[in-house]
């Protein structure tokens, strides 16, 4: 019977591939860092914005009350967005502005100024998890998305939406941060936020926002026509309907400052 002689290297391949393996797989946690950065990289270079809101409040038995608000924000390169938010009606909110320095590794800058106080209030990193102007949006919802804000698990594939998504867990860095993590559903066709869930403190579901009507700017940047929050815990929610998107509006720094919030009209 004729002996079959393996090559002489074939165990020292065979050991280099067993210790190579786990080194080549990745995991969950770089998966989902992955998927986050992909997202972020695909909606960088906008500049600058500018969009009108509604916003309906909801309570629990369905009634509803309208706010008007207009909205512009602006890129910035090696930190987080600046935006501000003018409340033009109704007429007891009227001239309320709220102006947000968003931060990819330090606590956010916010500031709200009450034209009845005639008065700019800074809103504390510790009181960030309230809502804002009555809404079910916390305060540190309405900052912009930095990597560096979360620490990221890759959950597992599903369909939401007709899309293909990716279901990411993100864990908030800030210990003041009103949630314990994030659940995300991101389409695996463009990247876009289709739902986020949102577990409180005690790791129970509080609120989920949905997206919906998604349209293209710019040939590139993709953003939603509506955007509705709902609080599990209260039954309340908050719906919010934007239109008028403009981009490269010429927007600066000094557009986005605590003076601009009192010559919010």
């Amino acid at each position: 019977m004729r002996r079959h002689i393996m090559p002489r290297n074939y165990f020292l391949l065979m050991a280099l591939l067993c210790l190579s393996a786990p080194l080549l797989a990745e995991t969950a946690e770089e998966k989902g860092h992955a998927i986050a950065a992909e997202s972020i990289a695909r909606d960088t270079g906008w500049g600058d914005m500018k969009a009108d809101m509604q916003m309906i409040l909801r309570n629990k038995q369905g009634e509803e009350s309208l706010r008007e608000i207009r909205i512009q924000s602006l890129e910035q390169a090696n930190d987080g967005d600046k935006s501000l938010t003018i409340f033009d009606k109704p007429l007891d909110v009227k001239g309320t502005a709220f102006l947000s320095f968003s931060h990819a590794t330090e606590a956010d800058d916010q500031w709200l100024y009450l034209p009845a106080l005639k008065r700019v209030k800074r809103i504390s990193s510790r009181n960030k998890s309230g809502p804002f102007m009555g809404s079910e949006f916390a305060y540190e919802d309405l900052s912009s998305f930095e990597i560096e804000k979360y620490t990221y698990k890759y959950i597992k594939d599903d369909t939401i939406n007709e899309q293909t998504c990716f279901v990411v867990e993100q864990f908030p860095v800030d210990k003041n941060s009103g949630y314990t993590r994030r659940v995300v559903w991101i389409d695996q066709a463009e990247y876009r936020v289709q739902r986020a869930e949102f577990y409180d403190r005690k790791d129970s579901l509080l609120k989920t926002l949905s997206y919906s009507g998604y349209n293209q700017y710019l040939g590139k940047y993709w953003r939603p026509d509506k955007m509705d929050m709902l609080n599990h815990q209260t039954g309340k929610s908050t719906e919010l309907l934007w239109k008028n998107y403009s981009f490269g509006n010429g927007l600066n720094d000094a557009d986005f400052n605590k003076n601009s919030l009192k010559r919010a009209r």
